[in-house]
């Protein structure tokens, strides 16, 4: 305990200044805003973006704009290219010291860079987060933690230049002592993200949540993670309880992983006493967690938008813990955190330089207005948020939709409603229409398939859920499942729903054959959702579910 509270205090008290920062830059942030963005133009003269843009010779947000077109990842590919190859300067004075995966549009996967500088954006809203939730919260001062945050992947690759391509440690975020300070405390070693076989990294995430009875706070991205980890215990309750005991592992493991989670490990038969009293006592899943871990306070993970429903289910098997939502945080950029008892999330003033596009919030279209920056939002509006970063993404749109719920001082509070562009993403798995329309085309073409009417959507009443694909064609069930594997294959070049597919929060593609009508039913059920008949646009990709219902017919089996 007393080591414990030691490390969490000093954690703590490392972030203290910025949360004052921030506080500070809350009662200017036009001002605040200004000067970031004028450090970055600063900093970037001399790169290859900064010359063809004159950064030199700029001095104000409005020549900024005026100057710097906004700008989608397509806009990059040339210098990402040369990054790639190890040229420097191209985007950011400062070297790049990774390129991390993340889902694309028109392509599959899509790699953004890290400079050190980006990592300390991060921080610096990750501190302000931190440091509200321990003020409001002291008893986590004496607990342990969970986090996952960069999905389980693959050890890194390199690019032909030598950059490497992959996820840091978790841990890596909070840099130099703060991130020992961490580890200090974090219930899970962060070497169990290189277990590569994912029941293995199920089974030995939960033994070490298990061997702590300080648990105090979790946090996680997609609540279904959280479901679908404990929902091993009870199937591996015996192998988990003896583990425990002996303080052994009972699974395979590459050899490096295996020695440095075993000095981790220690004998605890009295830990594995309580275990099974608590399995032995619990009628309900909610029992059971409360009996493991009393001591767990909070729980944090998305809970906007079509992560609601999964996070209140969350909510009711962890009925001793607080549900935080998340702000909005991408791989690209630290939008908003959220703070306690208030509605929304807090705009990271200090991390980025923003804009935000007026949207429509039904439909998720942006309009022709001029971007507005954070002092001028208004609640109640709806807007897609625009990063310009010391990563080097300048007026990027990250095709995030927001709400503007409030505001704290002159500081806007935003709730995350939705995804900008045509992009399906219930688990974070985030597939895009301009990658999965193609893909379809091509598959459709290679087995010379002509379909009357076809539609790709998440069908979430299976269990698990599945992306299925609705299709109106006259052809033999062997060769619509020849078509299920091949679409299935061409989804998985996509980073984040291949990670879902591999956690089990999405199932293999399904094919639902419709019997005939298709498109009718389609537009049919679009006007009974308040679309009018002429606003109603083809598309392959839907973010609705419950299109079994709509259609006349039947799942392939």
């Amino acid at each position: 305990m007393l080591t414990r509270l030691v490390a969490n205090g000093l954690w703590l008290a490392s972030c203290g200044p910025e949360a004052l920062q921030l506080r500070l830059a809350q009662r200017d942030p036009a001002r605040a805003q200004r000067q970031l963005l004028l450090r970055y133009l600063r900093r970037n003269t001399d790169t290859s973006f900064g010359q063809q843009h004159d950064f030199a010779s700029i001095h104000s947000v409005a020549e900024y704009q005026a100057r710097v077109p906004l700008s989608t990842y397509e806009d990059y590919a040339t210098h990402l290219a040369a990054i790639s190859a190890g040229q420097q300067a191209v985007l950011t004075r400062a070297p790049v010291l990774l390129l991390e995966p993340t889902s694309g549009s028109s392509a599959a996967t899509k790699l953004i860079p890290y400079t050190a500088e980006l990592k300390h954006e991060f921080q610096r809203a990750l501190a302000a987060w931190l440091c509200d939730l321990h003020w409001h919260e002291p008893r986590l001062l004496g607990g342990q933690a969970y986090w996952s945050v960069s999905p389980v992947t693959q050890r890194a690759a390199h690019t032909a230049g030598g950059v490497p391509i992959g996820f840091e440690d978790d841990s890596a975020y909070l840099g130099g002592w703060q991130r020992r300070l961490a580890q200090a405390v974090l219930a899970v070693p962060s070497c169990v993200r290189l277990i590569e076989e994912m029941e293995a990294f199920r089974y030995v995430t939960l033994l070490f949540l298990l061997r702590t009875r300080a648990l105090a706070l979790i946090s996680v991205w997609n609540p279904t993670f959280l479901t679908l980890l404990v929902e091993g215990l009870g199937a591996w309750r015996q192998a988990l309880v003896e583990d425990i005991a002996r303080g052994t592992l009972s699974v395979a493991l590459a050899a490096d992983v295996r020695a440095e989670l075993q000095t981790a490990l220690r004998p605890a038969p009295k830990r594995a006493a309580e275990i099974s009293a608590a399995f032995q006592a619990s009628r309900t899943s909610a029992e059971l967690h409360t009996r493991l871990w009393p001591r767990l306070r909070v729980l944090s993970c998305w809970a906007d938008a079509q992560a609601a429903p999964y996070a209140e289910a969350l909510a009711r098997v962890f009925p001793h813990a607080r549900l935080q939502g998340k702000g909005l945080l991408a791989t690209e950029g630290f939008v908003s955190f959220p703070t306690w008892n208030q509605a929304g999330a807090l705009l990271a003033l200090r991390s980025h330089f923003f804009e935000f596009l007026p949207a429509d919030a039904a439909t998720g279209a942006c309009q022709t207005a001029q971007p507005r920056l954070a002092h001028e939002l208004e609640a109640g509006r709806c807007y897609a948020v625009v990063l310009t970063t010391s990563g080097g993404l300048y007026r990027y749109q990250l095709q995030d939709l927001v709400e503007v719920a409030g505001h704290q001082g002159q500081s806007p509070r935003l709730r995350f409603v939705g995804r900008a562009a045509q992009v399906s993403d219930w688990f974070g798995e985030k597939l895009n229409e301009r990658h999965v329309s193609p893909a379809l085309t091509e598959v459709l073409a290679r087995l010379s398939l002509q379909p009357t009417f076809t539609l790709l959507a998440c069908e979430t009443t299976l269990q698990p859920p599945a992306y299925t694909l609705y299709i109106e064609i006259d052809a033999a069930a062997a060769m619509l499942r020849a078509l299920a594997e091949a679409l299935e294959t061409a989804l998985q070049e996509n980073f984040h729903y291949r990670y879902c597919r591999d956690l089990g929060q999405l199932g293999a593609l399904r094919v639902f054959r419709i019997r005939g009508q298709g498109a009718d039913a389609y537009l049919a059920n679009c006007q009974a959702h308040g679309q009018r008949a002429g606003d109603i646009k083809p598309a392959l990709l839907q973010r609705r579910a419950g299109w079994a219902q709509v259609f006349d017919g039947a799942f392939l089996a």
